[in-house]
């Protein structure tokens, strides 16, 4: 009988290295059906319709009413019988229409301060609470921060206009020194700087959790590290800290600019009487001031439709060029 004789070097192919377990292959992945994953996830599932049907039946389902953007719509007629004009109300606004052209350059100069001024203040405030060394005097300054933004815009409307109003503490102040009063709630020319003084004293407190989350998950060794090269504060608020939140910059940089367009209807609403419609009139309002109250229900849905197209292409063109700088943005391409 003859015997087969095995390598050395063919055994140690076969078991792996010396005094290890042969080497297997990994077993294929089971496929988790759709019904499978379902009866996993069942009582999340359940938990979330509430959420979903609010979201379909308040955001999604009322766009079906934009067909209004195509008809001379009126409203005691059923839903779809109101003539159709095609896109005779987009050419209304696109013709040249003296009162959309002051709400639509008012709306970005809006935009733009807000952006340049009201952006950034929460990523400022962030930085500063971050740089406090007490976390009981941080706590305190935070919550205080925080309250603004749980007040209606009627309440905070009212607070500026027992400040600085005509007969507010500001003029009666002035008045009781012998100087002029000066008039900012119903001044035409300062009424940007007011909005946007508004917005930041009522929003920034609140926009700075997200930051501050963002702050803590940066590991403090690389402060360490950074100070042992000997860079300073400032070196390391270069080269660590915005870095390290530069992500979350980012992406609410994005989603800001998908409602760029959408100024505060609230807000410029209480105070537009007082300062007319020259200065006050935003995209909002117009659509307001002319679908609710004109009647012209057609263009001013044509003038929305317009607005929430616009506000797409903003967010596709700035995940865009976010994905271009090497950050991943709202979503993946």
């Amino acid at each position: 009988m003859s015997h087969t004789a095995t390598s050395p070097v063919l055994a140690r192919d076969r078991s792996g290295p010396a005094g290890t377990e042969p080497t297997r292959s990994p077993a294929p992945r089971r496929r988790i059906r759709w019904h499978q994953r379902f009866l996993r996830d069942r009582a999340l599932i359940m938990m979330a319709l509430p959420g979903l049907a609010l979201v379909l039946g308040f955001h999604y389902l009322p766009l079906v009413g934009n067909v209004i953007a195509f008809q001379d719509y009126v409203p005691f007629l059923p839903f779809g019988s109101s003539p159709w004009v095609g896109w005779e109300n987009f050419e209304i606004i696109f013709n040249g229409d003296p009162a959309f052209l002051r709400a639509l350059r008012n709306t970005l100069v809006l935009t733009l301060v807000q952006v340049l001024f009201v952006f950034p203040a929460p990523i400022a405030l962030a930085l500063l609470l971050n740089s406090l060394l007490s976390e009981r005097v941080k706590r305190v300054v935070q919550s205080i921060l925080y309250m603004p933004h749980f007040l209606s815009w009627v309440i905070v409307v009212a607070v500026f206009q027992q400040m600085v109003g005509g007969s507010g503490l500001l003029n009666n102040t002035l008045r009781a020194h012998g100087l002029d009063p000066i008039s900012l709630m119903g001044n035409s020319d300062l009424f940007v700087g007011l909005l946007t003084t508004q917005v930041i004293w009522k929003d920034t407190g609140w926009a700075t959790i997200l930051f501050l989350a963002a702050l803590s998950q940066i590991d403090s060794s690389l402060y360490e590290a950074a100070s042992v090269d000997g860079a300073s504060r400032t070196r390391q608020l270069w080269h660590v800290t915005l870095p390290g939140i530069r992500g979350l910059i980012i992406l609410l940089l994005i989603l800001r600019l998908g409602d760029s367009l959408t100024v505060g209807f609230e807000q410029i609403i209480l105070q537009q009487q007082a300062v007319g419609l020259a200065a006050s009139e935003v995209l909002d309002t117009y659509v307001y001031n002319n679908g609710i109250v004109g009647g012209q229900w057609g263009v001013s849905a044509a003038v929305g439709l317009v607005k929430g197209l616009v506000g797409v292409l903003l967010v596709l063109g700035a995940n865009k060029v976010a994905h271009i700088f090497g950050e991943a943005g709202v979503y993946k391409s």
